[in-house]
């Protein structure tokens, strides 16, 4: 009798044993001041201890830590890691046209490399806003790919002609039980009932998703729909809130314009994504019921982002908005989180970490930080049991996860820091690092 040893079998063993270590290993930051994602004040100089993927320490005075590795911040800035709350993993690196024609493989290999950048840009976790996610989701989890946490929605939801619908004309009339291109991909599904509705929301949740996208209206890079047109019917956005809520999750719905906030606000919708459009008896309305608002600082200086002649003029008419919508946010209180909605362009999601920076036009530097650190990271929790990082993230708090940034500078000061990634000396997700420039 004898034991067969395989290839795949000494693999297994290797990376359970790897798993295991990785479970106890531990990382001790040392002399670092503390931006905890709550506060505009730095911390005394302080020491943190990470073990496993948590923070089971923080203490002005020394802390023993045997056979931990050693990372002297030297007086630097230690905080969370970003959060973008409204990304598009998978629609970032090709165009529509591009997307529709890349077989699914490809597609995920580009957006595989792209979420790696986005990780090294600092941001360690995303809200993914539409698109076939799932897959890289698993992959970075598993340690295949680097990249960033991602909560995921899933196929755009979204009706004939609606937002989000990428289908050409010679698709028309859409044919009962055939899916387009577009839809068997996973970047959207169009329900044009409340019964369809139920199906596609379904569908997302089975496949995995933590919370569900609508669109409720026109959008920049809708090709068929107008800024101003409202999409879902009251009925068809109760049912997605219906069969979300079954699942103790939430609805999110991409509006601009009065009528589709209202309306969604109607149904029982929890965030609204943009708003740039709205009124501000819509602003009063968001804060006296607790709504969200996932919102992007779009300004002139994003008009060269490479669209259509008239998407380029929806986007101008949308950026007339953004001083109103964040000026009214502060004014009356509405929980608002930072996102940048990048679409269809590597180029434009370097700039990333500069659209945060965007926000000291409305908010200080230290409040633009909390927004896109302890803000987004209560928004997350809206994901209730759907949650899937447990946890508490965007803050450096004792228990929280580990994902962290050590700085070179003190972005309170400079908030520009965080547009060049070079400033992230370290970069940490989940108690591992990802970049260390300060190792031996």
């Amino acid at each position: 009798m004898y034991l067969r040893v395989t290839t795949a079998t000494i693999l297994t063993v290797l990376l359970t044993a790897a798993a295991l270590a990785q479970t106890d290993a531990s990382v001790l930051y040392e002399n670092v001041r503390i931006f905890d994602g709550h506060g505009p004040e730095l911390s005394a100089p302080s020491n943190v201890l990470i073990v496993g993927d948590k923070i089971e320490t923080i203490s002005a005075d020394p802390i023993d830590a045997a056979g931990a590795e050693v990372v002297n911040g030297d007086g630097r800035v230690l905080m969370p890691g970003l959060i973008d709350a409204h990304w598009h993993t998978m629609l970032i690196p090709s165009t529509p046209d591009e997307g529709l024609n890349n077989d699914s493989g490809y597609s995920t290999l580009l957006a595989a490399a792209e979420a790696e950048a986005t990780l090294l840009r600092g941001f360690t976790t995303v809200r993914d806003m539409g698109g076939y996610s799932f897959s890289l989701k698993r992959a970075v989890d598993e340690g295949l790919v680097a990249g960033p946490r991602i909560y995921p929605s899933g196929a755009i939801i979204s009706v004939t002609s609606g937002h989000g619908d990428f289908r050409q004309l010679h698709e028309l009339p859409r044919r009962p039980g055939e899916l387009s291109r577009m839809e068997e991909l996973g970047m959207a599904m169009i329900a044009d009932s409340p019964d369809e509705v139920r199906t596609r929301v379904r569908e997302q949740l089975m496949l995995g998703a933590s919370q569900i996208k609508l669109t409720a209206g026109g959008g920049v890079a809708s090709p068929f729909s107008p800024l101003d047109a409202s999409t879902f019917t009251a009925d068809e956005l109760r049912a997605a809130v219906e069969a979300a809520g079954n699942w103790g999750t939430y609805v999110a719905v991409h509006a601009y314009t009065p009528e589709a906030i209202e309306r969604s606000i109607a149904a029982g919708v929890k965030v609204i994504e943009h708003g740039h459009l709205m009124a501000e008896d819509d602003a009063k309305l968001m804060a006296e019921k607790g709504i969200w608002l996932s919102t992007q600082p779009f300004d002139a200086s994003l008009e060269g982002t490479p669209l259509s002649e008239e998407s380029g003029r929806r986007l101008r008419q949308v950026i007339t908005g953004t001083d109103r919508i964040y000026g009214w946010a502060k004014q009356y209180g509405i929980k608002t989180a930072f996102g940048t909605d990048i679409l269809f362009s590597p180029a434009m999601a370097r700039i990333q970490g500069h659209m945060l920076t965007l926000l000291t036009k409305w908010y200080t530097p230290a409040e633009a930080l909390e927004m896109a650190t302890g803000t987004n990271g209560e928004l997350l929790q809206l994901t209730g049991l759907r949650n899937p990082y447990p946890g508490k993230l965007g803050v450096v708090e004792e228990g929280a996860l580990a994902d962290l940034l050590l700085v070179d500078g003190d972005p309170i000061e400079n908030i520009n820091l965080v547009a060049n990634p070079a400033n992230f000396l370290v970069i940490m997700k989940g108690g591992t690092i990802y970049k260390n420039t300060l190792a031996p």
